[in-house]
């Protein structure tokens, strides 16, 4: 896709790109390896780079806000900032979209746990198991993870 299209035009394409040319274009994008998430998280996060690169980063101010309040969490020791106790699992406030027998169920990682139909849940196993009745890797039911383990 070349950097000539209009962004809402570069956008909706995204929606319709088979996912080994998304992986591309993250590759393309972002320089690295697109990680192991499901299909909406890529098109995500795709979409904010393309508008980053187009329109411009965050604001000086608003990076300045952010690393202020980094030093609170972290008390500036920078090597603490790179560090997340819990990297492997998704950053509070994602969503996780899963379609079974053709209903969409949305889950939201909340600061304790997740989230879905309005209830807290400390696993993601526990709310694959409610949808589908029987025993699966939350992990994997979601796309965290693929078969083999390896997230």
């Amino acid at each position: 896709m070349n950097g000539t299209a209009s962004i809402p035009a570069r956008l909706l394409a995204l929606r319709t790109m088979p996912t080994p040319a998304l992986k591309q274009h993250w590759r393309d994008l972002f320089e690295s390896e697109p990680p192991p998430f499901n299909r909406r998280y890529l098109e995500s996060r795709l979409a904010y780079r393309i508008q980053e690169l187009s329109l411009g980063g965050l604001k000086p101010g608003t990076v300045r806000r952010l690393e202020k309040l980094g030093e609170q969490l972290d008390g500036g020791d920078k090597k603490k900032r790179g560090i997340r106790l819990d990297r492997d699992r998704p950053i509070t406030g994602t969503r996780l979209i899963r379609e079974w027998q053709g209903v969409e169920h949305v889950v939201t990682v909340t600061a304790d746990g997740f989230e879905w139909q309005g209830q807290p849940y400390r696993s993601l196993s526990a709310i694959a198991r409610t949808i589908t009745g029987t025993r699966w890797n939350g992990w994997t039911f979601f796309g965290l993870k693929n078969h083999r383990g390896r997230a």
